[in-house]
């Protein structure tokens, strides 16, 4: 009985039902979900800022060296990331109106061509006889609708993408919260001499939960539960921390 109550806990639905809640939503339009920036910009902050204090670790260097490349690290590569999120986020919008013009053009030119595209994707779906032609009709009639399936079935793009500034911004914030946790141990140390006797190891464990929490939280959105999305990222981002570790344990002898 347990087993079962949470089973069906887990498939009660998101959102009403109800034709009249469903006809708003699809008026409303699909939104658009932030999430793989937000994990984007956290995963990396706290992969490359914790990379950074292995390397200096593993090469024996001081901590002032650790802070001064973790938050030149942490505002250079931050920023870099959010604008790069900023720039292909706005090159997506950018695709989509060029293949709307580009198909409002080929309607305009090539209209009987267009139609037999729109009866090949729907034939494809599982459309046939005068089914398949009344969805032609129908998909036709208007030239926004036509455009719109066209962008969708032909190449596979969504109708509605996420804000460019947004995008950018959620992952330059991301990357900042994530990235600045394994400096914390080396700051509070390097403001009161002595508090922390292992930073490095204080560093290691606030990374760790770094990687579990923006795992777990992931796992809110997905198909997965919450300690594996959480041991997933752990994982992921263990690896990157013992190469680091490793190349500036054998590179030591250079500095």
């Amino acid at each position: 009985m347990w087993t079962l109550g949470r089973q069906r806990k887990r498939l009660q639905p998101e959102h009403s039902h109800k034709p009249e809640a469903i006809a708003a939503r699809l008026k409303a339009g699909p939104g658009h979900n932030y999430l793989r920036d937000f994990i984007y910009g956290a995963i990396d902050g706290a992969i490359t800022t914790f990379a950074i204090v292995s390397g200096v670790a593993g090469a024996g260097l001081s901590s002032g060296v650790v802070i001064i490349m973790g938050l030149a690290n942490l505002l250079a590569d931050g920023f870099s990331m959010g604008v790069s999120n900023y720039l292909g986020t706005r090159a997506e919008d950018q695709l989509r109106d060029k293949v709307r013009a580009q198909e409002d053009q080929h309607i305009r030119l090539y209209p009987e061509g267009e139609r037999e595209e729109v009866r090949q994707i729907f034939a494809l779906k599982g459309f046939e006889g005068d089914q398949l032609e009344q969805v032609v009709d129908v998909i036709t009639a208007d030239r926004q609708r036509w455009i719109d399936t066209m962008v969708q079935d032909e190449y596979g793009l969504s109708l509605k993408g996420g804000r460019p500034l947004v995008a950018g911004s959620v992952t330059f914030g991301a990357f900042l919260l994530a990235g600045a946790l394994p400096l914390v141990a080396f700051l509070v140390n390097w403001g009161w001499p002595g508090v922390i006797a292992q930073p490095f190891l204080m560093s290691a464990c606030l990374t760790l939960v770094a990687f579990f929490a923006i795992g777990a939280a992931k796992s809110r959105y997905v198909r997965q539960s919450w300690y594996r999305g959480g041991l997933e990222t752990v994982a992921i981002g263990g690896v990157a921390a013992l190469l680091a570790y490793g190349v500036g344990a054998s590179l030591s002898g250079l500095v």
